[in-house]
């Protein structure tokens, strides 16, 4: 009878995208961090009962831009600062042993 082979989700990572520092892993890991700031602004917003235009009008930007903000792209601090304080909220952003508060 023949065995399977099961393998961890990091073991799947690193065979598929690569090594946990490489360019081509670094590039997957910065995307996935955008996607999930943008989620959790979405959500945020969402909450609030606000559509992206109300937010955008807030944040003084367009709705497209509001739209790109939530799928990760164009994502600066201060965006992302913008748009948790036209949320009437503050995050916390890590930085090694100091904290940041946006927003």
């Amino acid at each position: 009878m023949n065995k399977i082979k099961l393998y961890t989700h990091d073991e799947m990572l690193n065979r598929v995208v690569g090594e946990v520092g490489t360019p081509r892993r670094d590039a997957m890991e910065a995307e996935l961090q955008s996607y999930l700031i943008g989620e959790a602004i979405k959500q945020a917003r969402k909450e609030k009962k606000l559509t992206q235009s109300q937010l955008g009008e807030l944040m003084g930007v367009q709705r497209a831009q509001v739209s790109r903000i939530e799928n990760g792209h164009n994502l600066t601090i201060g965006t992302i600062s913008r748009a948790f304080k036209a949320l009437g909220m503050t995050v916390s952003l890590n930085c090694g042993n100091k904290s940041i508060a946006l927003g």
